[in-house]
């Protein structure tokens, strides 16, 4: 499956259309390729500056929109490179604040896609490769980086250097590329993820982490040993607790008493607290409570629990948009829409399993429209509960459904996610 980019500007699009003419890196393991691109590159992730290395199955990238919003509440410029991208490709790449030009990215991935012609590349590996070239030439004070799949292979992960690493949520996802068979790594599934995750970790670096089980934890802190990553864990170097009022939060430097994320989710304030414990576990780039505070309330990050605005597609009706796809997002929804009823409308790769998002709201759908997710291969009708109607999108699904109050979920996919935000005109910025 490759991650497929469109551009209105022509100069994008013809790079674009030579990143989806890259192979898929199926199998392969390694750093090699993206380590030979980069020293073709001249080694640009050795001048970055200090960076917020962020892996994990679910909140990494919640956890990197308020790692940015609490830095830039402080008054730093931040590079961010996240993935993936929803509506335009130039969400991946945020320069000092802003996403880059199409003119720069024309002439970025250009002189990338020349520089790696022959070592048959990945799209995520040019991706990261172009981020951190642009990241090295323009001046900024942090950068915050997401992990793309797993940690110990990803691409990201030619950084030698951290301000902090941190690991989000832990689940069960991709299981393809990392849970397959390999000697002198764990086999239990929980235990894999961990290892696989904790791969970043850095020497000297606080690896900063939520709370996991037994077998999780135990992964991480062997890796945390092995790297020489002084390690930060929920419940034992800081904690936090969010209740009706307020976020609690505590470390070895004092307490805080932080206002709860405006993102919406029950798992929101968790991801808000490692984003807070990473900063105050390093000391390259001071940052006050005042900022990790104002950040909290300013992040934004769309198409996780996201209530659409009036639009095109959406008109006045209550729309709800997520490109969860695996249990533990599946988990997130069931309890943010508990006691509820709504429509649901949801398109999923077919990698993926249908009832990772329709049994945690299995008491909550009133109805289930099954569309395309486009580009994509996906779950026919057929994948999903006796009763589950189909429609060829999202328009004729949302037309299709009775005007009875109650409000509509659209889920599945982050493809599927990146089309309901182009078609209702909200496109990330």
């Amino acid at each position: 499956m490759r991650d497929f980019a469109r551009s209105e500007n022509t100069a994008v699009q013809a790079q674009l259309d030579r990143l989806a003419q890259l192979s898929v890196p199926d199998g392969r393991l390694g750093l090699g390729t993206i380590r030979a691109l980069l020293d073709r590159l001249g080694n640009p992730h050795e001048r970055l500056p200090p960076v917020f290395h962020v892996a994990g199955t679910n909140g990494k990238g919640s956890t990197c929109a308020f790692l940015r919003a609490m830095l830039e509440a402080e008054g730093y410029r931040v590079h961010v490179t996240t993935s993936p991208h929803l509506v335009r490709y130039n969400e991946r790449i945020r320069v000092a604040g802003e996403l880059i030009s199409d003119e720069r990215l024309a002439q970025l991935l250009g002189e990338v896609l020349d520089a790696g012609e022959d070592l048959n590349p990945s799209f995520f590996e040019v991706t990261i490769a172009a981020a951190f070239t642009e990241f090295a030439r323009v001046p900024a004070d942090a950068c915050v980086v997401e992990v793309g799949l797993g940690g110990r292979f990803d691409a990201t992960n030619v950084l030698e250097k951290s301000a902090a690493c941190g690991i989000a949520a832990l689940g069960i996802d991709h299981e393809r590329f990392l849970l397959a068979p390999e000697e002198g790594v764990p086999e239990a599934p929980l235990a894999r993820i961990a290892f696989e995750k904790a791969g970043i970790a850095k020497s000297g670096a606080s690896l900063v982490t939520l709370s996991y089980p037994e077998i999780a934890s135990s992964e991480i802190e062997a890796a945390a040993a092995r790297h020489g990553a002084p390690l930060a864990m929920c419940g034992r170097e800081w904690s936090a607790a969010a209740t009706d009022l307020e976020l609690h939060y505590a470390d070895r430097h004092g307490e805080l008493a932080l206002p709860l994320p405006t993102l919406p989710g029950p798992h929101q304030p968790e991801n808000a607290a490692l984003a807070a414990a990473m900063l105050r576990h390093q000391d390259y780039v001071p940052v006050s409570a005042r900022a990790i505070a104002s950040g909290i309330r300013s992040a934004v990050w769309p198409a996780r629990l996201q209530r659409l605005a009036p639009g095109p597609l959406t008109g006045d009706r209550e729309i709800w948009l997520d490109g969860g796809h695996n249990p533990s997002a599946g988990e997130i929804l069931g309890r943010h829409f508990a006691g509820q009823r709504l429509h649901l409308v949801i398109g999923m790769l077919d990698a993926k399993d249908p009832a990772a998002i329709t049994a945690p709201l299995r008491g909550a759908i009133s109805s289930v429209t099954v569309v395309p997710v486009p580009g994509h291969d996906w779950h026919p009708v057929g994948a999903f509960a006796d009763g589950s109607r189909a429609a060829e999108d999202v328009p004729a699904a949302l037309a299709a459904l009775p005007q009875d109050g109650l409000p509509v979920l659209i889920a599945g996919s982050l493809y599927l996610a990146g089309e309901v935000l182009r078609l209702n005109a909200e496109l990330p910025d």
